[in-house]
């Protein structure tokens, strides 16, 4: 599915989501994704080229959940470049930065919170190569998903709250407008 055919209800659904607790992992071409754009409020527009560049991915923030045991770097034989400028917002954590041999950098593992939820974008992984078969990858992604698991859901409301104790009187309340007040 593109990512213009997912309606846009369900993005609005999902991004609630999200804001009440959900975690979300987002892996390569999902940064082009409605939900991720919504996500960051920005484009997450960047450069790319599909070739068989090596990419060589630094773990920056070794002590992160994201990174436990990772070495400081390993490396991808064969991957599509991505490359800054990332239009992402700075990321809270910055946990892994990808070099290619191309010459190019990119902020490949970042970190949000959204609301009452955490967001985790992973840049390896196109499709026409293993990437997700190779054993550092699947450990990011696996400890991606235990960092960003839910651990609070807080729905989205906006009650009108009775007072806890009785409120004094206010006799000029009635004279006072109400527009733009429930």
């Amino acid at each position: 599915m593109l990512h213009s055919e997912v309606s846009d209800e369900i993005v609005h659904e999902a991004k609630r989501r999200v804001l009440e607790g959900m975690g979300l992992i987002v892996l390569h071409s999902g940064h082009y994704s409605k939900l991720f754009k919504a996500l960051m409020g920005t484009t997450c527009s960047l450069n790319w080229r599909e070739s068989t560049d090596k990419e060589r991915v630094w773990t920056v923030a070794p002590g992160h959940p994201v990174a436990a045991g990772l070495p400081p770097h390993f490396e991808i034989p064969m991957e599509e470049m991505y490359g800054e400028p990332f239009g992402i917002p700075e990321p809270e954590e910055l946990v892994f930065i990808s070099w290619f041999t191309g010459g190019e950098v990119f902020r490949s593992g970042a970190a949000w919170k959204r609301g009452n939820g955490r967001v985790f974008y992973f840049r390896p992984g196109h499709e026409t190569y293993p990437t997700y078969h190779q054993p550092e990858v699947q450990r990011v992604i696996s400890n991606a998903v235990h960092w960003a698991r839910p651990t609070v859901r807080i729905p989205d409301t906006c009650p009108n709250m009775p007072p806890l104790e009785p409120l004094p009187p206010d006799p000029e309340a009635a004279e006072r407008p109400t527009i733009g007040h429930r």
